[in-house]
């Protein structure tokens, strides 16, 4: 099967490029050469490349910088998603988009499930959830994956901040009131990669099992990084003002993927594993 992948330098595509070159043709495209955005050129694109799938891991996902420029985020996030969707059927091929627990407004008192209602509180989770409208009404052959906080090698993410900080000895102020699943770019790649094989389109929460605080993750983290003993202060998002207003309460719960066979592990095991391959956990005698 040939799979194309846009966003293929960021993280999660080019982490999906290695795991499914194993079993399949896989091309992928990024910026500068493809700008999504552009419907001519992508259009282009996708009939010169002639996939069976094309997965959408290209966004824009500075949250923060979403809720300073909205319209830039909806092209980037809503309709250049709805671009993909619709080139992808005009060749036949399936179309995986990648969303965000974000599109929920975090007001609730469970996990949501696939069938919970969205209500975006902020634009970053407004345009995704533009992007997930946009797919649904292009490409009847879709899987729309919906994550949450992942963290992955190369670049800088929660865990590298928080590691940076302790270790700069830098006061660490973390947020307790904000939850969700903490969720390693390796095995969502591979959940992908698993549930493109299934053929049974429609919408997945695929996220490692669990949930967590910012707090309890920073905690967690560093504990198995052998800094337990670093002074971590909890605060309330509240006390951490910025330009957008993440939701409180949106950790996602994965139901439909998992009754095909495709779950993912504790986040718990996910953040050992991140450590271990990154060379931060301490030798043990």
């Amino acid at each position: 099967m040939h799979i194309l992948i846009t966003g293929a330098r960021g993280r999660l595509g080019s982490r999906l490029l290695h795991t499914l070159a194993a079993a399949h043709h896989v091309s992928g495209y990024d910026l500068p050469e493809l700008d999504i955005s552009d419907w001519a050129a992508l259009r282009a694109a996708v009939r010169a490349a002639a996939p069976q799938v094309v997965i959408n891991a290209a966004a824009w996902t500075d949250v923060d910088g979403c809720a300073r420029d909205p319209q830039k985020a909806l092209l980037m996030n809503g309709y250049a998603a709805q671009n993909v969707a619709l080139a992808a059927a005009e060749v036949g091929a399936a179309v995986v988009q990648v969303s965000t627990n974000e599109v929920f407004d975090g007001q609730g008192r469970h996990p949501c499930d696939e069938y919970a209602p969205c209500a975006p509180i902020n634009p970053y989770g407004y345009s995704k959830w533009a992007g997930e409208q946009g797919v649904r009404q292009v490409n009847p052959r879709h899987y729309i994956v919906r994550t949450a906080w992942l963290f992955a090698h190369g670049g800088r993410n929660f865990i590298q901040a928080i590691l940076g900080a302790a270790r700069a000895g830098k006061p660490l102020r973390v947020v307790i009131d904000e939850v969700a699943n903490p969720t390693f770019n390796d095995d969502l790649a591979a959940a992908i990669a698993d549930l493109i094989e299934t053929g049974r389109y429609g919408t997945y929460h695929l996220v490692n099992e669990g949930a967590a605080s910012r707090y309890a993750f920073a905690r967690y983290t560093l504990e198995l990084a052998g800094l337990g003993a670093v002074p971590l202060e909890p605060i309330s998002l509240a006390q951490w003002p910025r330009p957008s207003t993440p939701p409180r309460y949106a950790p996602l719960l994965n139901t439909a993927a998992a009754q095909m066979g495709i779950r993912l592990r504790p986040w718990q095991a996910a953040v050992a594993d991140f450590l271990r391959q990154a060379g931060e956990m301490p030798a043990t005698g």
